[in-house]
């Protein structure tokens, strides 16, 4: 069921589908050091060992799509997230550094 499987997307089809008007939550499990560095201003700050303690701030019928540096701790914290009954989750693949390249030059890469 697609319910039940992590979307995997990369920036540019998230700003894609964010263009026709799909809604996406945009999660950052980046660490704080991380997000001074290179961030998306839409998106909500929670550092993946946190993703647990905010799981009431996040509605789980809307769709989330987790960001990290390149995607690896994206993609765990997904997982966690489909685990949880969150009906919609993407993995925003190749992370803010993919980010940075495709989507926003300004965004510098570390």
């Amino acid at each position: 069921m697609d319910e039940h499987r992590i979307i995997g997307l990369t920036p540019s089809e998230l700003m894609e589908r964010l263009a026709v008007g799909e809604r996406w939550l945009i999660v950052d499990v980046r660490e704080p050091w991380e997000i001074a560095i290179a961030a998306v201003d839409t998106a909500m700050a929670v550092p993946m060992a946190e993703i647990p303690a905010h799981l009431a701030k996040l509605d789980r019928q809307e769709a989330v799509a987790v960001l990290c540096h390149t995607g690896v701790r994206s993609a765990a914290v997904a997982a966690w997230l489909i685990e949880q009954g969150f009906a919609r989750v993407a993995n925003i693949e190749g992370g803010i550094d993919a980010w940075s390249v495709y989507v926003d030059a300004s965004i510098p890469r570390y």
